[in-house]
């Protein structure tokens, strides 16, 4: 579908939301859809090792490798233990027959791996469907909006952006060289455990979400163990600090994930600017 151009207001979104119906990129369920992480073959690898990747998107059934467009990812990086960080974009191939990437690290120790996308994806839906995602996703400050303004009964369409982090054992466990996994890296949205889950071999997990570079209350986080991914494990709030806590055992792979809206002033081709963010990590 082409559209004329300079467009504004209403004119604007309908040609939107006929592109996004045309190409099929109408989202069906909000959390299935939008999940994304990155998914090394293994967390834990020997020195020297070459580590292929995957990017994954949705769950059980839904599962599949993600299509992301290279042109849309903005940022991936490697940050070693020493809190240094390498841009390496080059070593992605997306789609490739069994991979979409290979990490190599220079040295042994605890690597995370973060990968960050423009906000140049779209979705549209119905608006019970949307209201329906919103409350599975714990979006309830979008949920206020939409009543305040008396939009709870119309359509909705978001730009969304995906940030991603894994935390990756090169070697042998430097348990005094963690300080770069418990520090925020400056993603829209990001989830920082507080302590390392490879510095102890069981306990709880405490975690720390930030928005736009502040703790964020209210938001929904869950934890999934990704050998049986058809649903979360365990889903908790954040507390007035950003804060939750989860009880982590030390076998399998497992991710966090977090969704966060704000609205997008009118007038515009979208109502909500959402971002999708997650942390992986595995144990041996």
């Amino acid at each position: 579908m082409k559209c004329r151009h300079p467009l504004s207001g209403n004119d604007a979104r309908r040609c939107m939301w006929g592109a996004i119906l045309l190409a099929g990129i109408f989202v069906t369920s909000g959390a299935s859809a939008h999940d994304f992480w990155i998914q090394p073959l293994q967390y834990w690898s020997p020195p020297d090792a070459s580590i292929p990747i995957t990017l994954q998107v949705g769950h059980g059934a839904q599962r599949q490798r993600s299509q992301i467009r290279s042109n849309r990812i903005s940022r991936f990086v490697t940050v070693a233990p020493d809190g240094t960080s390498h841009d390496v974009r080059a070593d992605l191939h997306l789609r490739g027959a069994n991979d979409d990437g290979r990490l190599q690290f220079d040295a042994p120790g605890t690597y995370v791996v973060v990968l960050e996308t423009d906000n140049g994806g779209r979705s549209a839906l119905p608006a019970q469907r949307f209201n329906d995602y919103a409350r599975d996703e714990g979006l309830t400050p979008a949920l206020d909006y939409r009543e305040r303004a008396g939009k709870m009964s119309a359509d909705t369409a978001e730009s969304y952006r995906r940030v991603s982090k894994a935390i990756v054992q090169h070697g042998a466990v430097d348990r005094r060289s963690q300080a770069h996994v418990t520090t925020p890296l400056g993603l829209t949205l990001e989830i920082v455990p507080e302590r390392s889950p490879y510095s102890a071999s069981a306990g709880d997990l405490p975690v720390r979400v930030y928005f736009e570079g502040q703790p964020l209350a209210g938001a929904l986080v869950k934890l999934t163990q990704l050998e049986h991914d058809d649903a979360p494990v365990e889903a908790r709030r954040t507390d007035a600090s950003g804060r939750a806590s989860f009880p982590l055992t030390p076998y399998g792979t497992w991710l966090l994930n977090v969704v966060w809206s704000k609205p997008v002033p009118a007038p515009a081709e979208v109502d909500f600017d959402t971002t999708f963010s997650s942390l992986t990590f595995g144990f041996p």
